[in-house]
């Protein structure tokens, strides 16, 4: 057990650690120590261990440069991306949301990299259903926020966050040399984050268009595996155009869909709509039916003879052998219904199955592009291609059901969320989503800066208020004689910024020593002045591993003021003086973990190491998975 308090951690989650401790499971033989350049003994791969166990030998071609798969310019930098840890913080802004201390749906403006970064520790292995609709590199500029000299500075500096010189992010254009390249290093730390926070039997959906539907296809084939491919839905998204079109006129997308692990996906099963379901108007023990006929001409089937109730033979094709036809007799499941003419007609008990399948071909008119659902909120045209709502609806009914969480990481207008509000209302069910969007600038003389809105960030929130508000008025008044479940009509908004805690910010191996300096005086006063106690709780919360939708309670233990989340299992004081009463009732109450400002000990070190002391012979003849685990930041 450690004699020293451990600090808490101010980055997001380290992928490189991750994965090299699922490789240490895996293969634990592999692993050696060796000494680096500084002569220290540091862990590192045997990889000829590991081509051994992995049953791959050295042969004649082993020195062969030759590989097969995807690269491309800046890949390696892209790898890196992904391994760099975010120190940024998630700000809560009670103001622009709804329902903020009880929603557990998430609306995140900044960075999508950086935000991903950041929801690993909480959502790690725990997302059912991805949906994005990425930039589609037409040719026309598309932000880009990360070409390996951008940090996230000027991330904050871009969204007006931090004082600057205007930083802008990059753009990428057809007129660069690098075009196609720009969009993989875009995308792919991206979607290797986001494999991350998939559920084992999650899935992704990604809309595109024929300009990089085959690299996508094959950096998903990389990232996601080749064998949890699906398929790639083709969705109709007008009719016409062939005016403007040079050779042919181009009238669909894609919907590249993927699996996090095939082996533990469920089948996909879309709901029944109410006209076919009015068919099975009779009812058994076992659920709804109708009677159907049972025979069917199958070509290359062989017919065999049934016994009718006068004894007469009936010879036909039938769709089941001739053992389970007898068993249906007895269970009542197949009938004789005597015609007209005395001959016999057979009928089986046709039930619904659990559901329809979603089909590789979307054509119906509201799969279309269309501004309808939004000029059904009063938005009119302020955006331009929007996803149809009912789009999002089909993939989500298939694949998602209680409690199941949604995300989009390019939320553009915010039709996920419309369509995660709309299919709840419809099925009774809880689903929840995160959206995340980058707070760009609508232009100067579009209509949705005309109409007062800044950003496309903006217009996502407004529509979202304007979908509660619809639904509130809707069911306004009426009675819940169903019981049917509460819907959780809120949304809370998180807002990327600078971290709260100077001393997390890492400084670059050729940092100035007037940097230096500066950096030893932030470990004397290292909280934000600015930052409140919300603010900080937020960012401990979240980089303690838990999700910023946990209920939080505010407690008094000895006297002192500390947040409960998720039900005791974090609990957290910003109070300025920590006593050892308030430390001996943090240890009867028993949480997972307990974090403190490390200012509040005002430099008595025996009370630190008393505290700790506490905790340990608290966590005596503990599983370690249920030790309290206590932090200073």
């Amino acid at each position: 057990m450690t004699e020293r308090v451990e600090k808490l951690n101010g980055g997001s989650l380290d992928i490189s650690a991750e994965n090299r401790a699922r490789l240490k499971a895996l293969f634990p033989a592999v692993f050696t120590e060796t000494r680096n350049a500084q002569g220290e003994l540091v862990e590192s791969v045997d990889f000829e261990k590991l081509k051994a166990e992995l049953g791959t030998f050295t042969d004649l071609f082993e020195n062969r440069r030759e590989r097969y798969g995807m690269d491309w310019p800046g890949k390696k930098d892209a790898l890196r991306l992904i391994q760099t840890p975010s120190y940024a913080t998630l700000k809560p802004c009670r103001d622009e949301s709804i329902n903020f201390d009880t929603t557990e749906n998430l609306f995140i403006e900044g960075d999508n990299l950086e935000v991903l970064k950041l929801l690993q520790k909480s959502y790690y292995g725990k997302v059912k259903m991805i949906y994005i609709d990425p930039p589609y590199n037409t040719g026309k500029e598309f932000i880009y926020p990360d070409n390996f000299t951008e940090s996230p500075e000027t991330y904050l500096e871009y969204a007006g966050l931090i004082d600057g010189e205007g930083k802008k992010f990059s753009t990428n254009t057809a007129n660069e040399g690098r075009f196609h390249t720009k969009w993989l290093n875009m995308m792919y730390p991206r979607l290797y984050l986001a494999r991350n926070l998939l559920r084992d039997d999650g899935v992704i959906f990604i809309s595109i268009d024929d300009n990089e539907a085959s690299n996508l296809r094959k950096m998903c084939d990389e990232i996601f595996g080749e064998e949890n491919f699906v398929t790639s839905i083709t969705r109709r998204t007008k009719v016409g155009g062939g005016s403007a079109a040079k050779q042919v006129a181009v009238e669909h997308d894609y919907v590249l869909v993927y699996l996090k692990n095939i082996a533990s996906a469920k089948e996909f099963y879309a709901p029944y709509d109410s006209e076919y379901l009015k068919r099975f108007k009779e009812k058994d023990n076992i659920g709804p039916y109708y009677w159907d006929t049972f025979e069917r001409s199958y070509t290359g089937t062989k017919p065999y003879k049934i016994t009718a109730p006068d004894g007469a033979f009936l010879e036909g094709f039938w769709f089941k052998s001739e053992a389970s036809f007898h068993d249906d007799i007895s269970k009542g499941e197949i009938r004789f219904v005597s015609k007209k003419d005395k001959t016999w007609s057979v009928q089986i008990k046709t039930r619904p199955s659990e559901g329809r399948k979603i089909r590789s071909l979307l054509v119906d008119n509201d799969f279309k592009s269309s501004q309808d659902d939004l000029e059904q909120l009063g938005l009119g045209s302020i955006f331009d291609f929007p996803k149809p709502k009912k789009l999002v609806m089909e993939l989500s009914s298939a694949c998602t059901d209680e409690n199941n969480i949604i995300l989009d990481f390019f939320s553009g207008s915010a039709t996920t969320a419309h369509a995660v509000f709309d299919l709840n209302k419809q099925d009774q069910c809880t689903r929840k989503f995160i959206l995340v969007q980058l707070p760009e600038p609508c232009a100067a003389d579009s209509e949705a800066f005309k109409a007062g809105y800044k950003t496309i960030a903006d217009i996502g929130k407004e529509r979202i208020r304007r979908v509660i508000k619809k639904l509130n008025e809707e069911t306004q008044g009426s009675l819940n004689l169903d019981g049917a479940v509460k819907q959780d009509r809120g949304f809370k908004v998180l807002k990327l910024d600078q971290s709260n805690f100077k001393q997390w910010q890492k400084l670059a191996p050729d940092a100035t020593s007037e940097q230096i300096q500066k950096q030893l005086e932030m470990h004397i006063d290292h909280v934000r002045h600015e930052a409140t106690p919300e603010d900080l709780l937020y960012e401990i919360l979240i980089k303690s591993g838990f999700m910023p939708t946990e209920k939080v309670r505010t407690i008094t233990l000895a006297g002192i003021q500390v947040f409960s989340i998720a039900n005791g299992g974090l609990l957290i004081c910003l109070a300025d003086t920590i006593t050892k009463k308030l430390i001996d009732a943090v240890a009867e109450a028993d949480p997972q973990q307990f974090v403190c400002l490390d200012a509040a000990f005002k430099g008595n070190d025996q009370l630190k190491a008393n505290a700790v002391q506490t905790f340990n012979a608290r966590n005596q003849g503990k599983e370690k998975h249920n030790q309290i685990v206590f932090k200073t930041v």
